[in-house]
């Protein structure tokens, strides 16, 4: 077992405390992989109408990057673009956003936070809305960046005939970004597994 801070508030913590809470963070951060991963394994529950589930079409869009020589950190940022479908459908970007922000660029977070808007431009105007939405953002230095991904990876990635890369097949990527390298880390992840 270990120590725990003894504070009720933050207001009563002290430096004791937080040496004990910094200590454990990277146990806590190697639970983010292993929670990441959990996260997209619920995405197989739910095809939300599609052709495919929402880890098959996460799988296809990261599979495709990959195919195309896309590096490690693309094709993560692919795999979990939508890792927040069925957290928060309305705001599914953000949610991967948030995820992804202190270890991807900022070309690559701005596509993932972006990356609905953009592919709105394929499916909006079926549904009453306007597909030339993301033109409010062309003057963005990513724009281009975030347009290519949608058109060559994301609303490509709904063919029940493709075959897709396997989960695991990413678990080392995902790893790479998520778990801090230190033995600590290490344990706490694998005592997961």
């Amino acid at each position: 077992m270990t120590a725990k801070a003894s504070f009720r508030t933050f207001e009563e913590s002290t430096v004791e405390d937080w040496a004990i809470i910094s200590s454990e963070f990277p146990v806590t951060q190697a639970m983010a992989a292993h929670n990441v991963i959990e996260q997209l394994r619920i995405l197989e529950r739910d095809h939300g109408g599609f052709p495919v589930s929402r880890l098959e079409h996460s799988l296809q869009t990261a599979t495709r990057a990959a195919e195309d020589g896309r590096d490690d950190e693309y094709v993560l940022c692919a795999l979990l673009h939508d890792i927040g479908d069925t957290l928060a459908p309305m705001n599914h970007p953000s949610i991967a956003a948030g995820i992804i922000k202190p270890f991807v660029s900022e070309a690559n977070h701005w596509m993932v936070e972006h990356h609905g808007i953009f592919q709105g431009y394929y499916f909006w105007h079926h549904i009453g809305g306007d597909r030339n939405t993301r033109e409010n953002y062309r003057d963005s230095p990513y724009f281009d960046y975030t347009e290519e991904f949608c058109w060559k990876y994301d609303q490509t990635a709904f063919d029940p005939d493709y075959t897709s890369a396997p989960l695991d097949t990413f678990v080392p990527i995902i790893e790479k970004f998520f778990v801090p390298q230190s033995e600590v880390a290490t344990a706490a992840y694998n005592a997961l597994r």
